[in-house]
This record gives C-alpha cells, structure tokens and sequence, in this order.
C-alpha cells in the first residue's frame, strides 16, 4: 500500500501562481500611491476651469466658428526731442562750418604744392577743421627746431589764422621708434616741444595767446599701422585744429539720469520713508 502512494505522487507545476500574485499585488500598491501623489486639487482645478470658460465666453468668433487672429499693438517708440539750447545754436553752428571752410580753403591755396606732394591734408571733422603736416618737412629727425625753409609756409598759415576768431589746438604725433637723450627722454616731450615750437610761431604771428593750445601726444594717437615706414611717416605729424567758437553746453542730468532743460526745476526728491 506505501508503495502505491508513492507512485500517485507527482511535482506541483503551479507554484508559479504565487509569485505572480504577490509581484501583482506590489504593483497595485505602487500605482495606488503614485495616483495618491499625483491627485489634482478639485477646488484649484474648478477655479482655473470658470476662469477659462468665463474669458473665452467673451472673445468674439467668425462666421466660420473661428477665433479671431489678434495682432499685438505696437508699443510707441519715443523719440528724443533734441534740446532748447542744441535747436537754438544749430543755424550758429551751420554759419560757423561755413567760415571754417572758407577758412580751410584759404589755408590750401597757401600750401597747395605740400598738399599736391601729400604732405600736407586738410580734414573737416566733427569739431572743425584740422590740418595735418607731415613733421618732416617741418623738423628734422629727433629735433624740434623749424626748418627755415618751412617758416614762410608757416607764416602765412598764421597769417590766415589771425583774420579768423576761432581757437586754435596744435597737436604734435610721433611715431612709435623710442627716443632717449638729454633733451627729449621721450616722445612726450618731443611732440610736446613740437607743439610748442609751432604755437610760438603763430603768437609772433599776431595770433591772440588766448586762442592758442598746445598738446603733445607721442605716439598714443597713430592714424596709421606703426608696421611699415610709410605708416610711422604718416604718424610722424603736427595737426592744427580750428576749433569752433561756439562752446559745448552741458546737459544738467538729475538723479534720476533723466535730463534737465535750462531753467527747469528739478523734480522734487522723495521723501525718506519713516
């Protein structure tokens, strides 16, 4: 009888069951709780919905059921109006870029065969007019001493320059070749003395002291590339400026950097808060 037993019993192939039953029941629970951190607050979600509905009750539709294209208004760009004392001196300034010219022209006829040469260039710029002369028709190299046979040019140039009011600032440029001797340590001192040396000639001229500036720059303002030697020539020069009489007025700014028209009151500070 034991023995027939034995041979009735046989291998349960359905364990599986339970394994799958327990991974089921961890999933369940895992999206029961993802959908308990996911719930949408009803009292919020009502608020946005009525809000929705009540703006797109009032928003107009075509034959077609269609919302309207709504294009965004274009929002006005201010144009700065220019200031009282800018449009009141600007038929000023027009008359003073006429004398200038005239100015500049009398100074070309004076030196047409150094200008015919290229050593000599007569520019109108935003301040005025500036004659740029190459320095080596007027110095020789590391001196600062006029060379006679530019002084007659030079004075008729001021002798130009005395008939006319403007202020006149005389510039001296050198290269960027280093000089060091007891005169000149440096190319300061050299456009500087440069400088000078043509603002004397002019005062002797007749030209009145008060309009007369001198500058040196060395070489801290090329208009040239100091790569090539026609290049440091071209920096290698004295510049007379014409400047214009009119002087430039400033624009009073408040605190808070908005400008200030002449005769304006500033607007009232604000109270300090208690």
């Amino acid at each position: 009888m034991a023995r027939r037993r034995r041979e009735d019993e046989h291998d349960n192939h359905e364990r599986w069951l339970v394994s799958y039953a327990d991974f089921i029941t961890l999933l369940f629970a895992f999206f029961v709780v993802m959908y308990a951190l996911s719930s949408v607050n009803e009292g919020k979600y009502r608020i946005l919905s009525d809000s929705m509905v009540s703006a797109f009750r009032n928003v107009p539709v075509n034959s077609a059921g269609q919302l309207p294209l709504v294009m965004p208004t274009p929002v006005p760009v201010p144009v700065e109006k220019p200031s009282l004392a800018s449009r009141t001196q600007e038929p000023v300034r027009q008359k003073q870029r006429e004398k200038m010219r005239n100015v500049a022209k009398d100074i070309l006829a004076v030196m047409a065969p150094l200008v015919e040469q290229g050593k000599v260039r007569v520019l109108e710029t935003s301040r005025g007019v500036t004659i740029e002369i190459n320095d080596s028709i007027l110095f020789s190299p590391g001196q600062a001493l006029l060379q006679p046979q530019l002084a007659k040019a030079m004075q008729s140039v001021a002798e130009v320059l005395v008939a006319a009011d403007f202020p006149i600032t005389i510039e001296g440029h050198t290269d960027d070749v280093p000089i060091s001797n007891p005169q000149f340590p440096s190319n300061w001192e050299l456009s500087a003395v440069r400088a000078t040396t043509v603002l004397r000639l002019f005062a002797a001229a007749g030209i009145a002291p008060r309009r007369l500036t001198a500058i040196g720059y060395a070489d801290t303002r090329p208009v040239e590339p100091n790569v090539l030697a026609d290049g440091r020539a071209r920096n290698r020069r004295v510049s007379i400026l014409i400047d214009s009489e009119i002087p430039e007025t400033g624009t009073e700014v408040n605190l808070q950097g908005q400008a200030v028209e002449p005769g304006e009151a500033p607007p009232a500070a604000p109270l300090p808060a208690r």
